[in-house]
């Protein structure tokens, strides 16, 4: 299991005290189980999109039925982990005209406010720490589902996507005036750490 991937377990743990108080539920976004997705899409010169997604990241939320406001999420992601199907380009992208992975080996997102209506929709805006640069962004969010699963446990799933521009975050190698936004996908099932 990736430090990562440890770390945030041990934090979620951590969380299990205050949060049984509060009656807010803890989750472990499954990424050993494959039922977590962090995806991306750019246009290509405006002819086409040009999907990928990061293969290594790991995470933590909570969740109040009572009070979805309440709620938090945290994800750590490996930028080497770039995947978009297509070697050469992944080496491009992960090299210092893009991601210098080197230098800047995760990107984190914390989130800061949630604003979900009691059906799990709503955004989740939050501090997004990409390429050495901090900004905040807003994810639109939507409650999958939630309930037991075949192993005896409980589990609950989110879609949420955000736009930003490139060079908001210090990336401005030119691709031309329709490749300037990025779009993020983040689909995350987590798995309910009841103590």
């Amino acid at each position: 299991m990736p430090k990562t991937l440890t770390a945030l377990s041990l934090t979620a743990a951590l969380w299990l005290p205050a949060i049984a108080a509060a009656e807010v539920e803890a989750y472990v976004i499954d990424t050993e189980g494959g039922h977590a997705f962090v995806q991306f899409r750019i246009q290509h010169l405006g002819y086409s999109w040009l999907y990928g997604r990061f293969n290594d990241f790991g995470g933590a939320f909570s969740y109040d039925p009572e009070d979805p406001d309440n709620a938090s999420i945290e994800v750590e992601i490996e930028t080497a982990s770039l995947d978009s199907n297509h070697a050469e380009r992944d080496k491009h992208l992960r090299g210092d005209d893009f991601l210098d992975v080197e230098r800047y080996p995760q990107a984190t997102f914390k989130s800061t406010a949630v604003d979900l209506d009691e059906d799990g929709t709503g955004t989740v805006t939050g501090d997004f720490s990409f390429h050495g640069v901090t900004q905040p962004i807003t994810l639109e969010v939507e409650q999958i589902g939630a309930g037991p699963d075949p192993w005896g446990g409980f589990r609950r799933g989110f879609q949420g996507s955000t736009r930003f521009a490139l060079k908001e975050f210090g990336i401005d190698y030119d691709l031309g005036p329709a490749s300037q936004v990025v779009e993020i996908i983040l689909s995350i099932e987590g798995v309910r750490q009841d103590g």
